[in-house]
């Protein structure tokens, strides 16, 4: 199993370093992805492009987007979304979400901004197979929480292999 991580809307794939650095101290092989720039449906082909039963996708903020939305057309053996963005287009931005057929974690910060928890609780509930895990206080990045977070990915990760 390999983890394929794309980063947030402004930045490049250096900074997941301490997601992929975290991935792997814990037992999972992880990396980490250039996006192009844009919008999301621009990116999503580049995970198109890497799917397969033995890859979970993700990404932070608009890389897990992306990677939702190349999941509701390409197996994967899961997504994993940090920071899932709603920005205000929920509805817009999770219209996909009942298409997507792999088990999808979604961990976020129940102070994100961008993504207010209640509404986030509702759209996760229209992956068919999809887990919320939010962490109090924490906001769109995770900061201070991170570790806990990327304890639960590796054991979302591990549990793929089992199914």
């Amino acid at each position: 199993m390999r983890v394929v991580l794309g980063p947030g809307a402004m930045a490049s794939a250096g900074s997941l370093a301490r997601h992929v650095d975290g991935l792997r101290a814990r037992g999972v092989p992880a990396e980490a992805i250039d996006l192009p720039r844009g919008r999301a449906e621009r990116a999503a082909p580049v995970f198109e492009a890497l799917a397969g039963p033995g890859v979970v996708a993700g990404g932070h903020s608009f890389g897990g987007r992306a990677a939702s939305l190349a999941a509701a057309e390409a197996e994967f053996a899961g997504l994993l979304l940090f920071g899932f963005p709603l920005a205000g287009k929920a509805g817009e931005r999770t219209a996909h979400f009942p298409r997507i057929r792999c088990p999808v974690l979604v961990v976020n910060g129940e102070a994100d901004e961008l993504s207010p928890i209640d509404e986030l609780r509702e759209k996760v509930a229209l992956l068919p197979r999809g887990r919320l895990v939010s962490f109090p206080r924490a906001g769109h990045d995770l900061e201070g929480v991170l570790d806990e977070a990327l304890d639960v990915a590796a054991d979302f990760v591990r549990s793929l292999r089992l199914e």
